[in-house]
């Protein structure tokens, strides 16, 4: 049994790794450079901050947005809120410093039989590992919420690189996912 349960972590693993390559590959194909686009950095991106939420509203419709993130999120080709046609809803929480539900939140995940993104911070990681390496192995995505959930545009490119690798790096480190 112990023996299908490392098939089993090991399986999780390569598919984790081969995620990453397949995003990495895509991201380095697609860079502008290789496109003919601009190449944006933070020097030459604005560094207006805006605020980043939702308008709920009573009428049980998407929340509102707002048309300067509306505006990013479309010029970027970014998603933020799903197709209204389509009845799917995606489950996801932010871990930066939460009050203690993460655990009987995936208690009701598993026993519902539904997955979640977690985005988490390196405070997260360093402090509930054990339930970081749950999430992963019971097939949860583990976004980046950055190591210390600074505001970008006051960081350089590098500071940037920084607070989101060094958090991917501590999840391989942490987790023993080498």
């Amino acid at each position: 049994m112990r023996q299908l349960k490392n098939i089993d972590n090991a399986s999780k693993i390569i598919t984790a790794i081969c995620l990453t390559l397949t995003i990495f590959t895509i991201t380095v194909i697609a860079r502008p450079e290789n496109t003919g686009k601009t190449v944006e950095t933070a020097s030459t991106l604005s560094n207006e901050k805006i605020g980043w939420g939702i308008k709920r509203n009573d009428n049980h419709n998407q929340p509102d947005l707002g048309s300067t993130n509306r505006a990013l999120i479309d010029k970027y080709n970014g998603i933020a809120i799903g197709n209204s046609e389509d009845k799917s809803i995606y489950l996801t929480f932010d871990l930066g410093y939460e009050a203690g539900y993460t655990a009987k939140i995936l208690d009701t995940l598993k026993e519902k039989n539904v997955q979640g993104t977690f985005f988490i911070t390196a405070h997260y990681l360093n402090t509930a590992p054990e339930l970081v390496e749950r999430m992963i192995n019971e097939g949860h995505i583990v976004g980046n919420h950055t190591v210390n959930h600074k505001s970008m545009p006051d960081l350089s490119d590098d500071e940037i690189n920084s607070e989101l690798m060094k958090l991917n790096q501590s999840l391989y480190e942490n987790l023993d996912m080498k």
